[in-house]
């Protein structure tokens, strides 16, 4: 009789710890920011059109990170699962809570031979900034300022008012996109969808 494959159950209780300890933590970071946030008011959920799709190769791109170095997806094929993470942009609400968020979820990304990058279309001063007030993250950040929101254009996620929507792409070792969310700009994503969506992965 086979063994009983336990990482999706871990996987999921992993997700639901995470969930209690993500909001809480998300918020205190807010009411930190609160008095620098800019509140961009209701926007339309989405203002873009994906045009690539679950299965097809992941486009690969160079982006600069907050210390100057080049980091480049091709450079995790073979090593790491991949999630990209577009935010809109730096010193707003929900950005400044679904980022540091992740500090909470690290072990969920670890478990599941996973790095998380996170890209804005903001310049690297700006991105310093905001992350140096949100504490110390454990993810890359990256900059997708110039050519401006070229990555995000190249993933079919930029607005045409020039910031990404907030979506999460799933790539595995192989560079195939697993999952899209191209989420409601409004609304932070669900951590317990992309934990399961993780967890599938290595199956």
């Amino acid at each position: 009789m086979g063994t009983l494959d336990r990482r999706p159950l871990i996987a999921g209780l992993l997700a639901v710890l995470a969930l209690m300890l993500y909001l809480p933590a998300a918020s205190a970071v807010a009411d930190v920011l609160d008095y620098c946030i800019y509140n961009p008011g209701q926007l339309k959920p989405t203002d873009s059109g994906t045009r690539i799709k679950v299965g097809d190769p992941a486009p690969d791109f160079k982006l600069t990170d907050l210390s100057g170095e080049s980091v480049t997806l091709s450079q995790y094929r073979g090593k790491k699962n991949v999630v990209i993470s577009f935010v809109p942009a730096a010193w707003t609400p929900i950005c400044s809570q679904q980022w540091p968020g992740y500090n909470i979820a690290k072990d969920i990304f670890e478990q599941n031979e996973a790095v998380l990058l996170g890209i804005s279309v903001d310049n690297v001063p700006t991105l310093y900034a905001w992350t140096q007030q949100m504490g110390k993250l454990w993810f890359p950040v990256l900059s997708d300022f110039w050519p401006h929101g070229a990555v995000a254009a190249k993933y079919g996620v930029l607005r045409q008012d020039g910031v990404s929507e907030r979506a999460l792409f799933v790539i595995d070792k192989k560079g195939v996109i697993r999952y899209i969310d191209v989420h409601d700009i409004n609304i932070m994503p669900r951590l317990e969808d992309l934990a399961k969506e993780l967890s599938r992965l290595e199956k």
